[in-house]
């Protein structure tokens, strides 16, 4: 309950690499499509076409396709086909958590006690999380977590 769908994804392909996953989401922006394609999913569904593009969507991923709905930026597919400029994501996947709940607004000691850690470690990752991206605001944070999916406006 914790993850996003991205998140999700992500965990999924980790632990059963054989799993086909198609993703529901609201984003349409080229940099998310990416993530989501380098993260393994093989089907991209917008909520506003659902729908209508259910039914196909699972259709063309059981057969081994790639899915995209109509909307989604082609330019993405394409660069993910030639692999140009693949998006490596600098984050762990602990690193992720802890900002998508900063940036949900969460305290350090909140953090902690939902993922189970300590406080100090929450700030550790906190810390590198501020050296990876060079944001040094957590409004900055949350604009970062809002671009990437991590969280929605």
């Amino acid at each position: 309950p914790l993850l996003t769908g991205l998140n999700a994804a992500r965990e999924i392909q980790k632990l059963t690499p054989d799993t086909t996953t198609i993703i529901l989401t609201s984003y349409t922006d080229e940099q998310y499509v990416l993530d989501a394609l380098h993260a393994g999913v093989k089907g991209y569904l917008l909520k506003t076409r659902a729908s209508a593009d259910l039914v196909q969507a699972i259709r063309e991923v059981a057969r081994g396709a790639l899915y995209l709905s109509e909307g989604v930026s082609r330019d993405a597919l394409r660069a993910y086909n030639a692999n140009k400029e693949k998006c490596v994501d600098p984050l762990s996947g602990r690193e992720r958590e802890v900002l998508q709940l900063i940036a949900e607004g969460k305290s350090m000691k909140e953090i902690a006690g939902l993922l189970g850690i300590s406080v100090k470690t929450i700030e550790t990752h906190r810390r590198r999380l501020v050296a990876k991206l060079n944001i040094h605001e957590t409004a900055g944070l949350v604009r970062y977590a809002i671009r990437r999916g991590f969280i929605q406006p």
